[in-house]
């Protein structure tokens, strides 16, 4: 072969290393943009929810139509955080937001415990009818929580009696079970080796101490995972807990809302703050968690 032939060669090879990597560049320009566009198309909302949280009565239907609605309003320092203060002063949103919290912790700390031992007696130990229980989580999954709705009320208020003072154990005893988590263990669990394990029983462990000495601690992807779910599905109940509790004073923070959304005297930038104020617990929660979220499912090779 002549160096004219080699020469044409190299060159027909850039070319086409060049059109490959100009490909590249193209494809990844229009997956940001489009990635960027979708995001501020969900962005919206939020920002319209901050922008209208630090405006008046007047200023929100000023800029109503506007790309304005979508700006605070820092042209009014003096008065940014009015709607805050107001929010603050006449409703006790601090206090049922202390209860959603309270309510979230207890559900996470059973959550992980009750689920935990169950994943990991489906996923680990050999029993008869295990088959069967593997189906049957399968199956639960896909079956609608509304419809499980009336029929845990009656067992709560009928069965368990859980009324009047007791009544909180219905707020945090239901979100204790979860199909779904159980399912996301045994995915997490069976990724974790069983050397592990056999080292533990060696060493005199049992299977309770493996579970809380060797599993839990190799879990902590999953383990952030299925709080975060908790947290949220807790926070943002409202139906359940209006229905099982008898004292206002033990409602959560979205049934204040719903007090909140019904004062006639309420001004559309007090109810925007009062949303924000309820938004940030869950953003915070979840940036924080965001890194081990993303572990979870992928250590375990999820699929949802």
């Amino acid at each position: 072969m002549t160096d004219k032939n080699v020469r044409a060669l190299i060159h027909d090879d850039n070319v086409a290393i060049v059109k490959k990597s100009r490909k590249s560049i193209y494809g990844r320009i229009i997956y940001y943009v489009f990635g960027a566009v979708l995001s501020l198309t969900f962005l919206f909302p939020i920002f319209y929810m901050i922008a209208a949280s630090t405006k008046s009565e007047e200023v929100i239907a000023q800029h109503a139509g506007t790309i304005m609605m979508f700006i605070p309003d820092f042209g009014n320092m003096g008065h940014f955080l009015d709607n805050y203060g107001e929010v603050f002063t006449k409703y006790n949103i601090l206090r049922h937001a202390l209860n959603s919290l309270l309510y979230a912790l207890i559900a996470i700390v059973l959550n992980i415990i009750i689920n935990g031992l169950a994943a990991y007696a489906i996923c680990k130990l050999h029993f008869p009818g295990k088959r069967f229980f593997n189906f049957i989580i399968l199956f639960l999954i896909i079956v609608p929580v509304e419809t499980s709705i009336i029929p845990l009320l009656t067992i709560c208020k009928h069965i368990l009696h859980l009324q009047n003072h007791f009544s909180v154990l219905a707020i945090v005893l239901p979100p204790a079970i979860s199909i779904f988590n159980i399912f996301l263990f045994i995915q997490f669990f069976s990724s974790i080796p069983k050397a592990y394990e056999e080292a533990a029983r060696m060493d005199g462990a049992n299977t309770f101490q493996i579970f809380l000495k060797v599993i839990l601690p190799l879990s902590k992807p999953i383990l952030a995972t299925v709080a975060v779910f908790v947290f949220i599905g807790v926070w943002n109940d409202y139906l359940w807990p209006t229905m099982v509790l008898t004292d206002e004073s033990l409602y959560p923070i979205q049934a204040e809302l719903e007090t909140i959304g019904m004062d006639p005297d309420i001004t559309p930038g007090q109810t925007m703050a009062s949303l924000v104020t309820t938004s940030i617990p869950i953003f915070i929660v979840y940036i924080a968690a965001q890194k081990y979220i993303v572990k979870g499912f992928g250590a375990g090779g999820l699929k949802i």
